[in-house]
């Protein structure tokens, strides 16, 4: 999907000069409109992830507040979930919905991140959260909990939902 932010630029010249002059206008854009734009964007990728889980129907996820899909695929004997604070270690490998693998931890080797204190997706730091050491997960991160409207300028488009395959080696408070 391609979106179009408004924005209009005008390019204002004057008869024999050199000098030309570029004025920004918003187009009359304001906080409204920005927000119904970021509604309408989020409930088109909502809709994009329910025809993606309509076809792939065994996979049995709970959605949070946020818009973060989850489910525990593979459940450990451990009781003690990530919390605020912890290191945690992961492997991982993220690909868009379409099937295409954008980075695995298979190349770089594990991760660790103290959890809701790293700069990275706010929808990993919510979903480390609901796993215990040795559980392997599936998350599907909207992108405004992921890498948002630019997307991560590499292999992760703009506006663009991404699912994580994530198993936590361990945790460290």
């Amino acid at each position: 999907m391609k979106y179009v932010i408004p924005t209009l630029l005008i390019f204002l010249g004057s008869c024999g000069s050199d000098e030309s002059e570029m004025v920004v206008t918003d187009a009359n854009w304001n906080q409204d409109e920005s927000s119904d734009m970021n509604a309408t964007f989020a409930e088109e990728e909502l809709e994009e992830i329910q025809v993606f889980l309509s076809t792939h129907q065994d996979w049995k996820m709970t959605q949070t507040g946020t818009g973060l899909h989850y489910m525990v695929y593979s459940k450990s004997e451990s009781q003690d979930t990530a919390k605020v604070g912890d290191v945690v270690t992961v492997d991982f490998e993220i690909s868009l919905l379409n099937g295409e693998i954008c980075y695995t931890s298979e190349i770089k080797g594990p991760e660790s991140f103290m959890v809701e204190k790293s700069d990275i997706e706010s929808g990993l730091h919510e979903g480390i959260q609901f796993m215990c050491p040795g559980d392997r997960a599936k998350f599907i991160i909207p992108s405004h909990a992921a890498h948002g409207l630019v997307g991560d300028t590499d292999k992760i488009p703009p506006l663009t939902p991404v699912i994580y395959d994530i198993e936590l080696i361990r945790i460290e408070q």
